[in-house]
C-alpha cells in the first residue's frame, strides 16, 4: 500500500478538514447576530464581484453551459439568496409566541459537508456557503473532480472575504484531492453535523446511508403543460428560456411540452418560429443513442450542457444554424422512449392529448419516469386549471406561467431562492423545501405551563397493601389557564414576566374537616370505632382511643405540615390498621428465602486481537459489544465508529 495513493490522501485530507472546521465552528457559534451578518455580507459582496470570473473558469474547466448564464446563476446565489436571508434571525432567540408562551432558540448543526456538482459548480458553492455561515455553521466543500479548480477558487474568494470580516480561520474549507472515498469519509466523520448533497442518485443515496442528517436532491423530469387558454407565444418563450438557460444543466429545466389537441398546431408553429428543430423518427433514434449511455438511461457527460447545434453535429444530423432546441414528438413515456427521460441539454419531448385531464395524466407519467417530487409547470389563464394541475401532479414545486427553471429557484417567483431543491418523499428526500438556513439549525423550544396539572397525594397510612386508596387532592396554584377561566378576556398563557409568583406555601388542611369526610367514608364501608385498632391500642382507656377518621386526619395533616428542623416524636402515635389476609400473605411471600434455582452463569468475556470497521457494523446489527484489551489492534475507522456508537469496551487483560 503506497503512501501516495490518491484515495488515502483524500481520506486524510477530509479528516483534517472536518477537524479544522469543527474548531472554527466552536468559536463561530459564540458570534452575535450582527457579527454573523457582517461575515455573510462580506462573502456575498466578494462572490458578486467575482461572479463572471468564476463563471468563465467553470465553463473552461467543465465544458458545460455558457459564461453569461453561469454568471447569472452566480448572481442568483450571491445577490438573490443574500437578500432573502439578510434579515433572518439565526442567533439566540429567533421567535416568540406570547399567546402560546413558547420561545424558540436557534442552535447550529456544526460542520456542513457540502457536495458540489459539476453542472452548477460555482453557484452551488456560493449558495451553500452563504446559508451555512448564516446559520453559524462551518462548511467543508467536496467538489466534483471535473470541477475542482472552479469550486476551490469560489471557496477561496469566500474564505478571504470571511477572514477579512473577522471569521475564525477554518470556517470555510475546500478539499483539493476529491475522491469518492474522501467524500464518504467527509460524510461519515463524527464531527460532521449535516450533509448537503447535490449530485447523482448514487451520491445522494450514499449521503442518506452515512448515518448523518442529510438533505439530498432528486432527478428532474419536468413537464410543461400548455393549457388551451394559455398565451401560447409567451408560454413557448418561457419554456425555451428555461430549456436553453445554461444549456439545460439545471435539474428543474423543462424536459417535455404537453398540450391539448385543440391548440396543438398553434403550439407547434410557435415552437418552429422561436427556433425549434423537429426531429424525424430516424433523427430521434440517433439523438437517443447519443444522449444516453447504452443500457443505463443515464445522460452521457459529453452531451451535458451543450448547444443544440453542437448536439445535432454530434448525432450526425443537419439543423439550421439558428436552432435553439431539438424537439422529439413521442407517442409514449418509458424506457422504450429514451427521450422521455431527463436530458441535461436543450432537447424536448412533445406530447398532445385530447383534453386537459388527459394532458395532466401524461404529465404525471413523465414525472414518475424519473422526476417524481421535483418540479412541474403549467401555462394557463385559468386559475382553476392551475389549481387542479397543482393538486394532481407529483411535484414539490408547480410553476405557473413562467420558466420552470427561473420559477423553481425563486428568481421569477416568490419561492425561497435556492440551488438545492428538495423532492420530498416522492423523490426520496426528507423535505420538499427549497433549502435555506432554517434547514441547517436546530430549534430549541422553551415552553411555559398553559394547563394546570392535577396534584394527587396518597396518605401514608393508606399505602399499606390492601389499604383503601383515599386520595387527597391538593389545590392547584394560580395559572394562566385558571386565570383565563375566571376572566375570559385575559390570555390563556402568559410569558414569565406576566405570570404572578406562586404562594410561598400551601394552606395546611383542616384536621376536623378531613376527619369528618373520612368518618363518612368509613361509616359507608361499615368501619366503626376501634375496628381498625391494634391489640396494643385496645388496651388503652376508651377515652384516649382515636377514631379511624382521626387517625387518617392526623396522617394527612402530618404529611402536609411543613417539616421542622428538629423533628419530634408524637406522644400518641397513630394506630396502625389491622393487617388484612392479603397483606399478611404478601408479607409472608416477602419473607420467603430466595429461590434455590441458580442464576445462569455470566458469559465469558472474550478479548479480541483485531477489530475492523466491518466488525463494528456486525456488532451494531446484532446489538453486541466488542471487548478489547491493551494489545488489541483497532483500525481508525473502527475506532471512530465504535466510539460513536459505544460498541467497544476496554477490558484490563
Amino acid at each position: 500500500m503506497s503512501l501516495h495513493d490518491t484515495d488515502l490522501i483524500s481520506i486524510q485530507e477530509a479528516r483534517a478538514a472536518v477537524e479544522r472546521a469543527h474548531q472554527a465552528q466552536q468559536k463561530f457559534a459564540e458570534f452575535s447576530q450582527s457579527a454573523v451578518d457582517a461575515i455573510v455580507d462580506a462573502c456575498a459582496a466578494a462572490a458578486t464581484e467575482a461572479g463572471e470570473q468564476l463563471a468563465r473558469i467553470a465553463v473552461e474547466e467543465t465544458g458545460y453551459g455558457n459564461v453569461t448564464d453561469k454568471t447569472a446563476k452566480n448572481r442568483l446565489a450571491s445577490v438573490e439568496v443574500h437578500q432573502a436571508i439578510r434579515g433572518m434571525k439565526t442567533v439566540g432567540i429567533v421567535r416568540e409566541d406570547r399567546e402560546k408562551a413558547i420561545v424558540e432558540v436557534a442552535e447550529p448543526f456544526g460542520v456542513v459537508a457540502a457536495i458540489i456538482p459539476c453542472t452548477n459548480p460555482t453557484s452551488t458553492a456560493i449558495y451553500k456557503t452563504l446559508i451555512a455561515l448564516k446559520s453559524r455553521n462551518a462548511i467543508v466543500l467536496s467538489p466534483h473532480p471535473s470541477a475542482m479548480r472552479c469550486i476551490c477558487e469560489s471557496a477561496s474568494v469566500l474564505e478571504r472575504a470571511a477572514l477579512k470580516a473577522s471569521a475564525p480561520e477554518g470556517i470555510i474549507v475546500c478539499l483539493h484531492h476529491p475522491t469518492m472515498q474522501g467524500t464518504q469519509e467527509l460524510m461519515k466523520h463524527r464531527r460532521t453535523g449535516v450533509i448537503l448533497a447535490t449530485g447523482g442518485t448514487g451520491l445522494v443515496r450514499a449521503a442518506y446511508s452515512s448515518g448523518k442528517p442529510a438533505y439530498g436532491v432528486g432527478p428532474g423530469n419536468v413537464p410543461a403543460l400548455i393549457e388551451r387558454t394559455a398565451n401560447i407565444k409567451k408560454a413557448v418563450a418561457d419554456i425555451f428560456a428555461g430549456k436553453t438557460f445554461d444549456y439545460g444543466t439545471i435539474c428543474s429545466s423543462e424536459q417535455a411540452i404537453v398540450t391539448e389537441d385543440a391548440i396543438r398546431d398553434k403550439v407547434l408553429e410557435e415552437c418552429s418560429n422561436q427556433g425549434a428543430h423537429f426531429l424525424s423518427e430516424e433523427e430521434i433514434r440517433k439523438v437517443g443513442d447519443l444522449v444516453f449511455r447504452p443500457g443505463t438511461g443515464v445522460p452521457d457527460p459529453k452531451i451535458v450542457g451543450k448547444h443544440a447545434t453542437v448536439l445535432a453535429e454530434l448525432a450526425g444530423i443537419k439543423v439550421p444554424p439558428n436552432t435553439r432546441v431539438l424537439i422529439a414528438r413521442l407517442e409514449g413515456v418509458g424506457r422504450e422512449f429514451p427521450l422521455s427521460a431527463e436530458k441535461l441539454s436543450p432537447i424536448l419531448a412533445f406530447y398532445s392529448a385530447a383534453n386537459f385531464p388527459a394532458a395532466t395524466e401524461i404529465c404525471q407519467k413523465i414525472l414518475r419516469h424519473g422526476g417524481a417530487g421535483h418540479t412541474a409547470s403549467i401555462h394557463t389563464q385559468s386559475e382553476a386549471a392551475a389549481r387542479e394541475y397543482g393538486q394532481k401532479v407529483p411535484a414539490s414545486r408547480v410553476i405557473v406561467n413562467t420558466s420552470a427553471v427561473h420559477g423553481s429557484v425563486g428568481y421569477s417567483t416568490n419561492l425561497f431562492p435556492a440551488m438545492t431543491l428538495g423532492c420530498g418523499s416522492a423523490g426520496g428526500n426528507i423535505t420538499s423545501d427549497n433549502i435555506g438556513p432554517k434547514h441547517l439549525m436546530n430549534l430549541k423550544r422553551i415552553a411555559w405551563e398553559s394547563r394546570p396539572v392535577e396534584h394527587k397525594t396518597v396518605p401514608a397510612n393508606q399505602k399499606l397493601a390492601g389499604g383503601s386508596a383515599v386520595v387527597a387532592t391538593s389545590p392547584a396554584p394560580s395559572s394562566p389557564a385558571t386565570i383565563a377561566a375566571a376572566q375570559p378576556e385575559s390570555a390563556s398563557a402568559k410569558m414569565p414576566s406576566e405570570i404572578p409568583a406562586p404562594a410561598s406555601s400551601q394552606a395546611i388542611p383542616d384536621r376536623q374537616t378531613i376527619a369528618e369526610i373520612v368518618e363518612k367514608v368509613f361509616a359507608a364501608r361499615g368501619i366503626t370505632r376501634g375496628s381498625g385498632a391494634s391489640n396494643a391500642q385496645q388496651s388503652t382507656p376508651i377515652e384516649n382511643q382515636q377514631t379511624p377518621a382521626e387517625v387518617a386526619a392526623a396522617a394527612v395533616a402530618e404529611r402536609f405540615a411543613p417539616q421542622s428542623k428538629s423533628p419530634t416524636t408524637s406522644a400518641n402515635p397513630p394506630a396502625q390498621p389491622k393487617p388484612t389476609q392479603q397483606s399478611v400473605t404478601s408479607q409472608s411471600r416477602a419473607e420467603e428465602p430466595p429461590s434455590s434455582n441458580p442464576k445462569p452463569p455470566t458469559p465469558e468475556i472474550k478479548i479480541v486481537d483485531f477489530v475492523s470497521e466491518n466488525d463494528i457494523r456486525v456488532a451494531m446489527t446484532k446489538q453486541q459489544k466488542i471487548f478489547i484489551g491493551p494489545k488489541t489492534i483497532v483500525t481508525p475507522a473502527a475506532r471512530d465508529l465504535g466510539d460513536s456508537h459505544e460498541v467497544l469496551i476496554m477490558t484490563a487483560a
